[in-house]
């Protein structure tokens, strides 16, 4: 071993062990140790915004705030819209006013004109909106792709995530979803957040009953239901801040408290 490796590792040891020739007792640091601790790497926030519907403009903007970045790179995923153009439209109309670099990674695509890997495009902006559609074909095309495990370290790396609908489904571990034929029915998602969610609470109206019976039953977990034009900011898998851009829009929490349905309402802030 040579000798910087050496002395490297012994002092990485040594304050991983607490010694205290490098931790004495006015507790300042051995010089050594702070020159390790200011080197080494720190954790990134994860964070994710999501809304029930309408990750628009005002969603759009709160999000590259949330980059900390001067003009962060915001990236629209619509593989749950089968690569709409309408949606990809109206992405780049809703980020034409805003102080952002939009860009657009569509999934249906072949090797001759996508060069880049996943983790290439998706690792290298600052924010990740998923469309709205069908949460379950996007969760098999994800899974299929390796989307998902791309996505799972975009978060880790503070890359900000986020969308409405089956853009916001999708962060949960499970939900409610209109992806399959005849009726609403519970779709299993990535679980980066705990819990279940609902979107589109006050815009269909079987979202809500079916919610209550899915948690009440024990056969869904308690989690958050999401208004068109609410949302939820989350850092790590914690609430920060509830949002709207509509007056009236609103959050709420569902479980079950002494055997009792419980729906419990989260008041937003104007983020419009």
């Amino acid at each position: 071993m040579k000798r910087r490796d050496f002395l490297t590792s012994s002092a990485l040891g040594a304050v991983a062990l607490g010694a205290g020739h490098l931790a004495p007792a006015d507790g300042h640091l051995h010089p050594l140790a702070t020159m390790l601790h200011d080197t080494m790497p720190t954790a990134a926030t994860r964070k994710i915004l999501i809304a029930g519907g309408g990750f628009n403009e005002a969603f759009i903007r709160y999000m590259a705030t949330l980059t900390g970045k001067a003009r962060p790179r915001i990236l629209y995923l619509p593989t749950a819209s089968a690569d709409d153009q309408a949606g990809i439209i109206r992405f780049y109309k809703d980020c034409s006013r805003l102080d952002v670099e939009p860009q657009v990674q569509t999934s249906f695509i072949e090797s001759l004109t996508q060069p880049r890997g996943w983790d290439e495009v998706l690792l290298s902006v600052d924010g990740i909106v998923a469309s709205g559609g069908n949460t379950l074909n996007q969760q098999a095309i994800w899974k299929a792709q390796g989307i998902d495990t791309v996505l799972r370290r975009a978060w880790d790396q503070g890359i900000v995530l986020g969308g409405a609908s089956a853009g916001s489904l999708c962060w949960f571990e499970e939900g409610t979803t209109d992806s399959r034929p005849r009726e609403l029915s519970i779709v299993k998602c990535l679980g980066f957040l705990p819990g279940s969610h609902s979107p589109h609470y006050d815009a269909e109206a079987g979202r809500r009953p079916l919610y209550h019976q899915l948690i009440g039953s024990g056969r869904m977990k308690p989690g958050y239901a999401c208004d068109n034009d609410a949302g939820i900011y989350f850092e790590d898998t914690q609430v920060k801040r509830i949002v709207h851009t509509r007056l009236n829009a609103k959050v709420y929490y569902v479980s079950v408290v002494n055997g009792a349905v419980v729906e419990k309402t989260l008041e937003p802030e104007s983020i419009a």
